[in-house]
């Protein structure tokens, strides 16, 4: 036949095998091996062409190589050959196949969720306690710092167990005992108060590892120019646990009962850790999951040590430099505001404003709901200044200084709010400006002191820890005595300001250790 007289022919010229077009289509299975009948409309036939754009087919044939074009109007090319299914699915497997760092920031983000969905249950439940018991308001502030007690003692050493064995192994732990002392609440509440003192305080305990382990595996999974961004998803979700909290604790509490909202929260803690025990690493060079080339990415955007020699880090040398201090300070103000915030705002609504509890918690809800979202803002705008040439340290103060200035002016007007829909406003504008502190002082531990990071967290966070239970008991003493408020939002607001200028005066991005 013509087709495969042209084929086999010796001849350069292919005009005899394009001239046979029409009877090459007529063949069972023609010596391309397409299948006849597929194309439903005439084959447009084009001449050979050696041009780098159009696509071409090659065949061998008795030692020849010619080199054809072939297209189908309406049909793919690689539906002929049946490569489309293929491709098909390689681009779906390209869409899902998501970075292993993206995975693991978002198991953080899940577990930090829960950390302060689990803080936020005894916030909202102490209000029916309160009036179970008839604790005074004094005694409620007690209650609320008692979580604090034994947080502020395992910041340190949490913070130095993980520079030595890992976030993945040490947040584990935490998880586990957390959960259990959540478990372990509503009983402790009805056996007697010391009970519940001891078992939020061993609640406490355990959770003070939680942000120690989320900033060291932020360290290691992700490049420097990333960091902001993976600590903002973590902190969103942190702060978004507030929101659940808020959310789900009075629906529980009036259809389960006071062991309601513990039960379920401690039961997702068991959950999660059933994911993270086999699915993370603490680092990406020892995970099986993280490809050659993420794993250069990571690599290759690093400016710090990847970990440390296994030492108890130097604590006079860690405070012997005003860099050290500075983040201790802004620390002490941060959690200063955001536990006084966090333990009373519902309260404040309540007797403020003399809203009932479901209302109170979703008034306090969205101004959480609103940092989760700032919160990451802040660590996308932070990556890109810096991406565009901006020195660490002029955007650390940046950040900085937006998460202390915003708060302090907000607080201040916040003693002449009305309603209670203004007084959510401006607590929404206080946390969300707040959140600016995640690429601030948040992130300046590993600029400064990446080999002893996860320490040097511990440390400042064990200070802010002392100045969250001055504040939280503060609190409950200043609306006792003086029957409101303002004072101690006033005292907060000034903290803000002062801590803002140290901060601008000492602060660097540069590496001190």
């Amino acid at each position: 036949m013509a087709a495969k007289s042209a084929l086999h022919s010796s001849s350069p010229n292919t005009s005899s095998f394009l001239n046979s077009k029409s009877d090459l289509v007529h063949f069972r299975r023609t010596q391309l091996r397409f299948e006849p009948g597929i194309p439903s409309k005439p084959i447009k036939w084009e001449s050979c062409s050696r041009t780098r754009e159009q696509p071409r087919e090659k065949v061998k044939q008795g030692g020849r190589l010619f080199t054809v074009r072939c297209t189908a109007e309406g049909i793919e090319r690689g539906m002929l050959i049946g490569g489309g299914r293929g491709r098909e699915e390689a681009a779906a497997s390209k869409i899902l196949d998501i970075p292993e760092r993206f995975k693991v920031v978002a198991l953080v983000a899940c577990v930090m969720c829960l950390c302060n969905a689990d803080r936020v249950v005894m916030s909202v439940t102490v209000v029916p306690l309160a009036t179970k018991f008839g604790w005074s308001s004094s005694f409620l502030g007690i209650v609320q710092s008692s979580f604090l007690w034994g947080y502020i003692f395992s910041s340190v050493v949490g913070g130095a167990l993980v520079d030595r064995y890992g976030g993945k192994r040490v947040m584990a732990w935490g998880v586990a005992l957390w959960s259990l002392a959540t478990l372990l609440t509503p009983w402790a509440a009805n056996h007697s108060t010391v009970a519940l003192l001891a078992v939020r305080a061993f609640f406490g305990l355990a959770e003070g590892v939680a942000l120690p382990s989320m900033s060291t595996l932020s360290s290691r999974w992700f490049p420097s120019h990333e960091r902001a961004s993976a600590v903002g998803i973590s902190m969103a979700g942190f702060h978004l646990g507030n929101v659940i909290g808020l959310l789900l604790t009075p629906i529980m509490l009036s259809t389960v009962g006071i062991s309601g909202p513990f039960i379920l929260f401690s039961s997702l803690g068991l959950l999660w850790l059933t994911r993270w025990a086999n699915g993370v690493t603490s680092d990406p060079r020892d995970s099986p999951f993280v490809s050659k080339s993420e794993l250069r990415l990571i690599q290759a955007g690093k400016t710090d040590s990847p970990a440390s020699d296994g030492q108890f880090p130097p604590l006079r040398l860690l405070l012997s430099k005003a860099p050290s201090w500075a983040i201790i300070f802004a620390n002490i103000t941060n959690n200063w505001g955001y536990f006084v915030l966090l333990s009373w705002m519902p309260i404040y609504f309540n007797t403020v404003f003399n809203v009932n509890l479901k209302q109170a918690a979703w008034f306090s809800a969205v101004p959480w709901g609103t940092m989760a979202v700032s919160g990451y803002v802040a660590g996308a705008l932070s990556d890109s200044l810096i991406k565009a040439g901006y020195s660490l340290t002029i955007v650390r103060k940046i950040m900085q200084s937006i998460g202390f200035i915003g708060p302090g002016v907000s607080l201040l007007c916040l003693n002449y709010a009305k309603t209670p829909v203004t007084a959510a406003a401006l607590m929404t504008i206080a946390l969300s400006l707040s959140s600016f502190s995640q690429a601030g002082f948040l992130l300046n531990m590993q600029d400064i002191a990446p080999q002893y990071a996860g320490f040097l967290h511990g440390i400042a966070n064990s200070a802010g820890t002392l100045a969250a239970i001055i504040s939280t008991i503060g609190t409950g003493y200043f609306v006792q005595w003086l029957g409101s408020f303002q004072a101690f939002l006033t005292v907060t607001a000034g903290l803000y300001f002062v801590t803002a200028i140290f901060w601008n005066l000492y602060a660097t991005g540069e590496r001190v250790f």
